[in-house]
């Protein structure tokens, strides 16, 4: 039964591995009544889960996931949390194929858009890749395409018990732990990764689960534009970095005064539809985009070829970056995505 664990939240008590355990055998258990799984995650969500009970949540969830059999050495996730709601296009998602071009393989993990129109996954498949292929066909895609995405729901299939949850969760406006958790579960542990946060308190969350998880590298970001924050590296002014490096954390602001970033607004970076999308990020890919939304990709891109040690400083990383633009090969990477996917 889940009462004593919820009773044990609502005395301010953190929860302990093998309780970890046992909560997510009872939340993902559809016989479980869900006003009760409900009261859980609202206690939980009311005392706050720490960076042991996030990383032990993660740990628990990916024992029940499928493997996509893909060696963790050597590659990246690049993905955020959502929820900033500023509606800009699909960054981390273009920046998979700007990072697959400069050889970087990039194992991103993801879903439909929740908080916005177009999610990663809605992208992608606007952009004619196969988005629900089969597990065991992971490690070919990667192969063929130096990148490849995980859908969630084919990897994480006892999830469906918790959807009625999180949608009553989510009708009353509370969010729940496994809002944290999306950008934690991807099933291939990758070794690196970089994650765009939206609430800039999380950051040190955040990098603390990622060293529990034992990254060798990974970055927790969140931007600044005059409109508010983003879940992203930001062409619009300083972003805040917590960086884990082989088990220790360090915060920074990463500055862009010295790279050749044109001055842009917020309203350039915006969205639409997962079409409208898709063709923005191919005009890019071709050369024929916007100015604005090339470059806050690129240097996304260029962030996470610091987080893998491909380079080891930003303005190096930034022009590697944009030459992988400029000579098509980020938009092979597209297109060799679309060929093993169909």
């Amino acid at each position: 039964m889940l009462a004593p664990f919820t009773e044990k939240l609502r005395s301010g008590a953190d929860l302990t591995r093998p309780d970890i355990e046992t909560v997510c055998s009872l939340l993902l258990d559809e016989e479980q009544p869900i006003p009760l799984r409900a009261d859980f995650l609202r206690a939980l969500e009311g005392k706050g889960a720490g960076a042991g009970e996030v990383a032990a949540f993660v740990e628990v969830l990916l024992q029940r996931s499928i493997s996509p059999a893909i060696s963790p050495a050597g590659i990246i996730d690049v993905c955020g949390t959502g929820g900033d709601r500023h509606g800009l296009v699909n960054i981390s998602t273009a920046s998979m194929f700007v990072t697959a071009g400069c050889g970087v393989p990039v194992v991103k993990h993801g879903n439909r858009g929740v908080t916005s129109k177009s999610g990663g996954a809605d992208v992608l498949e606007a952009l004619g890749v196969r988005i629900d292929t089969a597990p065991e066909q992971a490690a070919e895609i990667l192969e063929r395409a130096g990148c490849v995405f995980l859908f969630a729901p084919r990897y994480h299939p006892t999830f469906k018990a918790i959807a009625p949850v999180r949608k009553l969760l989510a009708e009353e406006g509370t969010p729940t732990i496994f809002n944290l958790l999306g950008p934690l579960l991807n099933p291939a542990r990758p070794e690196f990764q970089l994650a765009g946060v939206f609430n800039l308190r999380l950051l040190p969350l955040y990098a603390e689960v990622f060293r529990l998880l034992g990254r060798r590298s990974a970055w927790a970001v969140h931007g600044e534009s005059p409109e508010g924050g983003l879940d992203e590296v930001s062409t619009l002014g300083p972003t805040t970095v917590h960086r884990v490096e082989d088990g220790a954390i360090f915060q920074e602001q990463l500055g862009i005064e010295k790279l050749p970033i044109s001055p842009a607004i917020l309203a350039d970076l915006k969205g639409g539809n997962a079409e409208e999308n898709a063709r923005t990020v191919v005009e890019v890919l071709e050369g024929s985009g916007s100015v604005a939304i090339r470059q806050i990709i690129a240097l996304n891109a260029a962030c996470s070829l610091l987080v893998t040690g491909a380079e080891a400083q930003l303005a190096e990383a930034f022009l590697r970056a944009e030459e992988s633009i400029s000579s098509g090969r980020a938009l092979e990477a597209l297109n060799k995505l679309r060929r093993a996917t169909n």
